[in-house]
């Protein structure tokens, strides 16, 4: 009994050793069919880890830039009112003075395009201003914004 046990672990090893040199010179031979593919590979390789590295090493660990809230005061109800504008128009008023535009001021509110349009135009013909500029400067004289 013991030693057909012997003799099973020797023809197992056997047979794992031929199938490990099979295996090694099948791989050898696909080595040597398709060497430049694997040279290719190599330098993909190399210079995507180089590149990885470089991107960690030269660009630093920056936290991504928080776009700032914006804190919309509102004016004196008195003076809106006596204008007509709403509140909304006031919210928008207070964005194109701090600079942003239409599509900025539409993603801000979470209103389209064509409804901030609609608000600029109201308000530059309450405001009777031909322009942003001179909106924001008349808002500015009226105490609507700071």
């Amino acid at each position: 009994m013991k030693q057909n046990w012997i003799n099973y672990t020797f023809y197992g090893l056997a047979l794992g050793l031929l199938l490990a040199a099979l295996q090694f010179f099948k791989y050898k031979w696909v080595l040597v069919q398709h060497t430049t593919e694997w040279y290719v590979g190599l330098v993909a390789l190399i210079f995507s880890v180089v590149g990885i590295w470089a991107g960690i090493r030269f660009a630093g660990k920056k936290a991504p830039e928080a776009v700032p809230a914006t804190v919309i005061t509102r004016p004196s109800a008195e003076v809106a009112a006596q204008l007509g504008l709403t509140p909304r128009e006031l919210d928008v008023l207070a964005l194109i003075a701090e600079g942003y535009s239409n599509q900025e001021i539409a993603d801000r509110l979470f209103v389209s395009l064509n409804t901030v349009k609609t608000h600029i135009s109201n308000l530059l013909s309450k405001l009777d201003a031909e322009r942003r500029t001179q909106a924001i400067q008349k808002a500015k004289t009226l105490g609507l914004i700071p």
